[in-house]
């Protein structure tokens, strides 16, 4: 193992070489054009470059990779040699160059994004009165200088020099110029003068920021600050089209710190889990594989997932059936060829995705309307509940087990408001816990609702319901009964709250807190209309209907939540997916495109229907033995 000192000194070694490397990539096209020497003296030095490169190669530290290098250097050597288009020289070097750094990698970025403003301190300083203040090349101190200082603005030649090419220049000064070296500035100094005169020969950042922000496949060509300062704008060019590469390159030199701002909206986690569990499943270990796509979801996808669902349902949608359906071909141990097409679909998801989150996307309007449908969709059905309870207890007459319901429902609040504080400034709140928060919240509620939902449907056929109230209620709404409904109250509005305070967080990290609170606030207001509509309602209503449409109401509820339920602990990894095909997605209804739900409603059904036969049945036996 080299020594710390060793280490370094080869370091520097290597990168002297990739630096001649550069240069004579970028600069052999002002020495030779056509096979025939355009300048002399460019020409000499590209001659002594080559010659350079190939003798520092070769006293590096013996690899089995050396003697290739070597081999490589001599060909570059021998292009210059026989005066080689500079197209073949610059291909020979840049391929060097590239060899070079996977034998003897050294560091090729900065520990953190360079910073502009220190960037353009250190040049008005250090390198104004040469390169001029516009990077021009046109300074005070220019005036004959042999060669004469670079000019930063010239597109052309800025096109093929990286910021690590640069930074190297001012690390180590250019032999032969009047350009000295810096090195006894701080890292961070030269990375940051690098990224500034980096940025002259590139203007039109504003359009670099549209597509930065807009693009998603963009920005997965620049995963880290490695990517970015290694990078020359005529590589991307080639990729992306060098107008608009010219564009993305002027808006992250101006601006390198978006590379390493931290994105809400990524993806990177779930794309990194799928495909860890890709490859475990094509080495053999199913089981990892298995515990990898859960997670590529719990860990990379469901936190993305509420403010995805606000802003395009249907494509949350599509996102969450296929990697339920990549989970469900590990299980079933499908060819690992199929699972890489679904792999494959997933990752272009995602990419749609990433462009719906990107800031750009969001707008006042769709703010406003992802904060009123949240609140809408989650709060009606615990509205429905607990109105149903409040209006059967007036109904009833026992005003005084009111406070119990109303206690039930408020505590949930208080708990929900509690529940986003922890989250926020103590613990996480993994992906696999809220979605078994939500699972076994729903499915115990839907129990509940059906024994509830066949109990009404029976008082709905109560010919003297004023007996019964005052005889069996009084026994029904014991203080045991009273502190169920309390439970009941709480339960439902706990689990909406939960799940409602997870898309309000996500909304809020996007920040338009006004535009929120108006989305929530006239969601409140439309949902106290309904709670108002149904109270009036149902007082004018008789016992017997009111009791028989509530049934209704609850059964429909706890058929919902039965098949919610399911497929929220489908998503926590603890119930198989079972893919059913032709069958929608209908979220608001419960309707999952799975086997395990739709069962589960099904028996829900089943279990109210003979119920709702059996308290007929009675009935009419009770009706025939009074006649």
């Amino acid at each position: 193992m080299l020594s710390p000192v060793a280490a370094r000194a080869q370091g520097g070694e290597v990168q002297t070489v990739w630096r001649l490397l550069d240069y004579v990539a970028v600069d052999y096209a002002g020495a030779v054009s056509g096979g025939r020497v355009t300048s002399t003296t460019e020409y000499a030095e590209m001659t002594e470059f080559s010659a350079t490169i190939r003798t520092g190669i070769a006293a590096l530290p013996s690899k089995p990779g050396r003697a290739r290098l070597i081999g490589e250097a001599q060909g570059l050597e021998a292009a210059i040699a026989s005066k080689a288009a500079p197209e073949v020289v610059a291909q020979k070097a840049r391929a060097l160059a590239s060899d070079l750094l996977a034998a003897y990698p050294v560091p090729l970025a900065p520990a953190k994004a360079p910073d502009p403003a220190r960037g353009r301190a250190l040049y008005a300083e250090n390198c104004a009165s040469c390169h001029g203040a516009k990077g021009d090349g046109r300074g005070p101190q220019a005036v004959g200088m042999d060669p004469p200082p670079i000019a930063f603005t010239d597109a052309e030649r800025g096109r093929k020099r990286s910021l690590f090419a640069l930074y190297q220049v001012i690390d180590q000064g250019l032999d032969g110029t009047a350009m000295q070296s810096f090195a006894h500035l701080p890292s961070e100094d030269r990375w940051a003068l690098a990224a500034y005169v980096g940025g002259f020969a590139f203007k039109d950042a504003a359009a670099g920021e549209r597509m930065w922000k807009s693009n998603a496949a963009l920005r997965q060509r620049f995963p880290d600050l490695q990517a970015f300062t290694s990078m020359t704008p005529e590589e991307l060019g080639r990729a992306i089209g060098q107008n608009k590469a010219d564009a993305v390159i002027a808006y992250l030199r101006a601006k390198p710190q978006e590379l390493s701002a931290p994105t809400p909206a990524s993806l990177a986690v779930a794309r990194e889990r799928l495909a860890q569990s890709l490859a475990a499943y094509r080495a053999g270990d199913r089981r990892n594989a298995e515990r990898l796509a859960l997670s590529a979801y719990l860990d990379g996808f469901e936190p993305v997932e509420p403010i995805l669902t606000a802003r395009d349902a249907t494509l949350m949608a599509r996102i969450e059936g296929a990697m339920g359906e990549f989970r469900t071909a590990i299980g079933r141990g499908e060819p690992a060829e199929v699972l890489a097409d679904k792999a494959a679909v997933i990752d272009g998801l995602f990419a749609d995705a990433e462009t719906v989150l990107s800031p750009d996307a969001a707008s006042d309007v769709s703010t406003f309307i992802g904060a009123l449908t949240i609140l809408l969709r989650e709060g009606l059905e615990a509205l429905l509940i607990v109105v149903a309870m409040i209006a059967f207890l007036r109904k009833a007459d026992r005003p005084e087990v009111l406070p119990f319901v109303h206690g039930g429902w408020i505590a949930a609040l208080v708990a929900g408001g509690a529940t986003w504080a922890v989250a926020t400034y103590a613990i996480s709140i993994s992906g696999a816990s809220r979605e078994l928060t939500e699972g076994f919240g729903s499915l115990f509620a839907a129990v509940v609702l059906v024994s509830v939902g066949i109990w009404m449907h029976g008082k709905s056929h109560a010919e003297s319901w004023q007996r019964y109230i005052r005889e069996a209620l009084g026994k029904a709404l014991s203080r045991r009964s009273a502190w169920f409904l309390f439970g009941l109250a709480f339960l439902v509005v706990y689990r909406e709250a939960f799940e409602t305070i997870l898309f309000f967080a996500a909304l809020a990290a996007q920040g338009r807190g006004s535009v929120i609170a108006a989305g929530a606030a006239t969601a409140v207001a439309v949902l106290a209309v309904v709670a108002w509509a149904m109270l009036r309602y149902s007082r004018s209503l008789p016992i017997g209907k009111f009791f028989g449409y509530s049934s209704v109401l609850i059964a429909i509820l706890a058929v919902v939540l039965a098949g919610k339920g399911t497929a929220a602990l489908q998503e926590a990894g603890l119930i198989d997916i079972t893919p059913v095909a032709h069958v929608p997605r209908l979220s608001m209804l419960g309707i999952f495109p799975s086997l395990q739900p739709l069962l589960l409603q099904l028996l829900a059904l089943a279990i109210l229907c003979v119920g709702f036969w059996y308290n007929g049945r009675r009935h009419a036996a009770g009706t025939a033995a009074a006649e």
